[in-house]
C-alpha cells in the first residue's frame, strides 16, 4: 500500500478536525499575513499543486494538530531545524537513517 500524499494527509486531518476547506484556509496565512484561498487548499488536497513552503506546512500542522515532521516528510522536504543539525555531514545523515530503519524493523 502506498503512503498517503501530502494532500491526502491534510484533507484527512481537516475532515477529522471538523473543518471546512474555507475554515482551514482562513487559519493558514502566507508570509505577508494574507490567508491562503480555499481553492489553493482544494488544489493541495487533490495533489494538483506541489506541497507548499515549510512556512505554510508549519501552520497546517499546528492548525490540524499533526506532527510537522510527518507532514514535511510527506511533502518531500527537510525542515530548517533538521538541516541545521548537520544534514551537510554525510555521516550524520547515514547514522540517522540507519537508526530509523533499525527502529522500523
Amino acid at each position: 500500500m502506498d503512503e498517503p500524499s501530502f494532500g491526502q494527509i491534510i484533507a484527512e486531518a481537516r475532515r477529522k478536525a471538523g473543518l471546512s476547506q474555507k475554515q482551514l484556509a482562513s487559519m493558514v496565512t502566507k508570509e505577508n499575513g494574507v490567508p491562503i484561498s480555499p481553492q489553493y487548499l482544494n488544489d493541495l488536497e487533490h495533489d494538483r499543486r506541489n506541497p507548499p513552503s515549510e512556512y505554510l506546512i508549519t501552520q497546517f500542522a499546528r492548525a490540524l494538530n499533526i506532527e510537522k515532521d510527518y507532514v514535511m516528510l510527506a511533502a518531500g522536504k527537510v525542515s530548517q531545524d533538521v538541516r541545521a543539525m548537520g544534514v551537510a555531514n554525510p555521516q550524520v545523515v547515514e547514522e540517522a537513517f540507519r537508526l530509523f530503519r533499525k527502529d522500523r524493523k
